[in-house]
């Protein structure tokens, strides 16, 4: 494991079933294998629990339920933090888009996806409700933020995380294909690193082997996950099939680069334009 101002992080790109019983027990073999290799923190996808394209109400779990708590006590047995997709229920009758985060010896905590993935043909809104709160937790001296999938596509988000102390944030992701898609990933991945001056860690379902999965109109995953650098370059580019990498994280570049690039420190508010006479 390494020490000082580093940490190493393992990135679980899995494929998701229909199953969330079949789908835990690859977690908790993810889990497992992350700790044999030191990692201290394992990012699994965004809808580890159940890939998208079912009905997730039958699935849905509170944080206290048995799927979390499978998850927490594996983090706690193997002594590895661990941040992995799922849902759990909303008041509303809707479910919200979830990422469970278990570390040893703690409480589970929960970030609800903000923004929903009502793009593209899909609309997530009319079975999620959208989360309110980000969400920043410490890993040894790493402070990680969590955004999903779609959030990517939202800066204000990641700088936000970065004002609350995150070095590093992690993507739990489940991709749509399509014409351009993995391009505006590849991108929206290395932008928002060098928005936060953060690591991006965003982890994907793999690309489902079954063509009626794959082809389907939900977001089922392409693979590719990646980790950016705080200066926006690329440590780690996946291919689409299941894998597991295993990547140490320097966190004094994340100081390194705020100091130098200081996109945080340099940020002025904008005011909103007065659009009925935009050319004064």
């Amino acid at each position: 494991m390494p020490e000082g101002d580093c940490m190493r992080l393992a990135m679980a790109q899995m494929s998701s079933t229909d199953s969330p019983d079949a789908n835990l027990e690859i977690v908790l073999d993810g889990v497992r294998d992350a700790s044999a290799a030191g990692a201290d923190l394992v990012v699994f996808p965004e809808a580890a629990m159940c890939r998208f394209g079912v009905s997730l109400r039958d699935v849905a779990q509170s944080l206290d339920g048995p799927w979390a708590s499978a998850v927490a006590a594996a983090a706690d047995a193997h002594g590895v933090a661990v941040a992995a997709g799922m849902f759990t229920p909303a008041p509303d009758g809707r479910i919200r888009n979830t990422v469970l985060v278990a570390r040893p010896g703690r409480a589970p905590l929960a970030y609800d996806k903000i923004h929903l993935y009502d793009a593209f043909g899909f609309a997530e809104s009319r079975t999620v409700a959208p989360g309110h709160r980000p969400l920043v937790f410490d890993v040894g001296d790493c402070t990680v933020g969590v955004a999903t999938c779609y959030d990517i596509r939202f800066p204000a988000l990641f700088t936000e995380l970065a004002r609350r102390g995150a070095q590093m944030i992690v993507v739990p992701t489940s991709w749509g294909s399509g014409p351009g898609k993995l391009e505006q990933w590849e991108i929206l991945t290395r932008a928002r690193a060098l928005d936060s001056t953060a690591y991006v860690a965003g982890v994907g379902q793999a690309e489902p082997s079954d063509p009626a999965i794959r082809d389907s109109l939900a977001p089922t995953g392409i693979g590719h996950s990646r980790l950016s650098d705080p200066f926006g370059s690329v440590i780690a580019d996946y291919d689409s099939a299941v894998q597991m990498g295993v990547h140490d994280i320097d966190l004094a570049l994340t100081d390194k680069a705020r100091s130098a690039l200081a996109v945080l420190a340099n940020a002025r508010d904008i005011p909103r334009l007065d659009r009925t006479n935009p050319h004064d």
